[in-house]
């Protein structure tokens, strides 16, 4: 039986549940792609499966490859897959079921992947899926945004967030961004009009009457949230439990969608140079552990990767 390197999570817990060892490398079923992975993004979620945080949300089957964001080359296809050949270069999430992105291989469905973007390299691709279609099934799906409204993003210098800065100006809104004092700079280069301080400033006493707050935070931040919207506005949250709006004001819960046509989409933007990414640090596959654990820290400006092949 063929092998790859992979990093394998044992148990629920913390780093010492991970395994960096030989395992059985996937094949493709119908309707599925092998990808030989050359850089892998690092998500929240990542460490959350690892935590044991999602085992209400999510069942998983142990041992696993954790993994979401993937960017490389398909190495085989399954039956019926006509889309992608051999050799193409290609970037999407996992199947994460059939193994996920830190390995050397990975599957993942030919309705979840999209032919890479040609002005990216492979860890820049790898660090925009799951962010990047999060931020657009939150904005326009969930939330409705169009031209000329004003959207309120926590976060805005994470991965979620600055995509969600980028996109919601595309879409012609002004755009009012929370982030950290070192961050505040980099938010205000990715096109928000207004950079507020959260660690100085209580973002309510400056901001009202938006008509979209988006919420990668959840807890306090969230609660304070309500008091600047809108009659009728929406605030869209990625944390779980699903919020519940007061009366006059809405509210609704995005999980990203693995959907190929958002990602062809959004390489258009990338192609064009109307969305760029940002790459705060770059992992071997070896030490991917250490890639989730400053990715949980919440410091980390734009994506951590972890590259596969060099």
């Amino acid at each position: 039986m063929a092998t790859m390197k992979a990093l394998q999570m044992k148990a629920y817990g913390g780093s010492e549940v991970l395994i960096y060892q030989d395992t059985p490398k996937p094949e493709p079923q119908a309707g599925e792609v092998l990808i030989r992975v050359y850089a892998a993004g690092v998500n929240g979620i990542d460490w959350k499966i690892r935590d044991g945080e999602l085992q209400r949300v999510f069942s998983f089957q142990l041992p696993m490859i954790l993994g979401l964001d993937v960017a490389g080359t398909v190495a085989a296809v399954g039956a019926g897959v006509t889309a992608f050949q051999v050799g193409q270069d290609v970037y999407g999430t996992t199947e994460r079921t059939r193994g996920g992105s830190f390995a050397e291989f990975a599957i993942a469905n030919v309705d979840a992947i999209a032919p890479k973007p040609k002005s990216l390299n492979y860890v820049e691709a790898a660090s925009i899926p799951a962010v990047a279609l999060t931020a657009w099934q939150a904005l326009f799906d969930k939330g409705s945004l169009t031209e000329g409204q004003t959207v309120l993003i926590h976060g805005a210098a994470g991965g979620v967030g600055m995509f969600a800065v980028q996109l919601a100006k595309w879409k012609g809104a002004k755009v009012i961004a929370t982030a950290s004092t070192s961050k505040l700079e980099t938010v205000r280069s990715l096109g928000a009009d207004e950079v507020i301080d959260y660690t100085t400033t209580r973002f309510e006493t400056k901001v009202s009457g938006v008509d979209l707050v988006l919420d990668v935070l959840g807890g306090e931040t969230r609660a304070r949230s309500w008091q600047v919207l809108k009659p009728n506005g929406i605030l869209v949250s990625m944390v779980p439990p699903p919020p519940q709006a007061p009366d006059g004001l809405h509210s609704e819960m995005v999980m990203m969608a693995a959907k190929g046509e958002d990602l062809l989409e959004i390489s258009k933007l990338l192609e064009t140079g109307q969305l760029k990414t940002i790459v705060e640090r770059i992992f071997p596959l070896s030490e991917t552990a250490q890639a989730l654990e400053l990715n949980k820290t919440g410091h980390a400006k734009g994506k951590v990767v972890v590259q596969v092949v060099a």
